[in-house]
């Protein structure tokens, strides 16, 4: 997106509790999602202090949450329990994650694969991707691709 569109995107600055609970960090979004960004599960970048990585605002039970995965606590160095500014902006560029070779040709070799994949959301295939990936025995690795492209199959 070219700068001066950018000047003009949606975001909000605002102050929250990081909250833990069942071992997942998130914060609570203060303001009405769905009236800022037009939707209430809207795709955001989210910023805290100088680290930024795109999440989906969640909603739950009439309130407004994001959470704040492992890998994003760690580069950003934030901890529960601490009140931290948190900027939000929509996040209107297209998700998607590389698929390795080896999904590829699975989901390729099963019928409706590719369609079934093409459905999922963008959450679903970076977990799905991110499990192959980090299998560290070539047997664990096809047990996760197998797992990834059954659906499809029981779909038939």
């Amino acid at each position: 997106m070219p700068s001066f569109e950018r000047e003009f995107a949606v975001k909000r600055t605002f102050k929250a509790k990081l909250t833990a609970d069942s071992g997942g960090l998130f914060f609570e979004v203060p303001f009405d999602v769905k009236a800022v960004f037009g939707k209430a599960r809207a795709p955001v970048s989210v910023s805290l202090g100088r680290y930024t990585y795109p999440s989906t605002v969640a909603v739950y039970g009439g309130k407004y949450y994001v959470p704040v995965r492992r890998e994003h606590r760690e580069a950003s160095g934030v901890k529960p329990g601490k009140i931290i500014s948190i900027r939000l902006e929509l996040d209107e560029t297209k998700r998607d994650i590389a698929v390795p070779s080896d999904l590829a040709r699975a989901l390729v070799e099963s019928a409706g694969g590719k369609q079934h994949w093409q459905k999922l959301s963008y959450t679903r295939r970076r977990e799905r991707v991110q499990a192959i990936l980090a299998a560290k025995r070539p047997e664990t690795r096809a047990r996760r691709v197998a797992k990834a492209v059954a659906p499809a199959r029981d779909k038939r």
